[in-house]
């Protein structure tokens, strides 16, 4: 079987120069290797206490539904702006090849309820603090955050940690 590692493609110079994009579709793409990252997310937080689960556009949608399904949780997309139809709360953010914003349902979830937040990948940390900040000015509690990819040289995992959020990752790629 091939290491999570493996399953992962690294397309140098995407979306621009010096980036090594970490590429989970390949992952995605072999059912061994999504079941074996899904399963080890899962058995990570089967113990948790939370309500839903936060999904970040585009590929923290599927490992986050996936995560959803496996734990009898609701799901709630966290989108790009201008893709959701009703009332939204809006955070924009940095990230690090340029800025952008982020935006959850004004009524995506009721206020005490507690999440997971998740995503494919975890570089500066700056989507991931705005979903949390979106989760929480609409009543929510980020308990716990999750990635399949870590890049630890860009600081995230410790920017997220230093909100007192835990985080949890399967890979790390250093010096990235």
């Amino acid at each position: 079987m091939k290491t999570l590692y493996d399953a992962i493609r690294t397309v140098p110079n995407y979306p621009k120069d010096g980036i090594m994009f970490r590429d989970i579709t390949t992952l995605l793409s072999d059912a061994r290797a999504f079941m074996t990252s899904v399963d080890a997310l899962v058995q990570h937080h089967v113990s948790d206490e939370f309500d839903l689960v936060a999904g970040i556009e585009a590929r923290g949608f599927i490992v986050g539904g996936a995560l959803a399904h496996r734990l009898a949780c609701g799901f709630i997309p966290v989108r790009k702006k201008g893709k959701l139809p009703a009332a939204t709360f809006a955070q924009d953010y940095d990230l690090e090849y340029g800025t952008d914003t982020l935006e959850i349902h004004s009524d995506a979830l009721t206020p005490g309820q507690k999440v997971l937040l998740v995503d494919d990948l975890i570089a500066t940390g700056g989507t991931a603090e705005a979903a949390i900040k979106l989760i929480e000015r609409a009543g929510g509690e980020v308990i716990a955050c999750s990635f399949v990819i870590d890049l630890p040289d860009l600081g995230g995992r410790a920017k997220l940690e230093a909100m007192g959020k835990p985080v949890l990752t399967l890979v790390s790629y250093e010096g990235d």
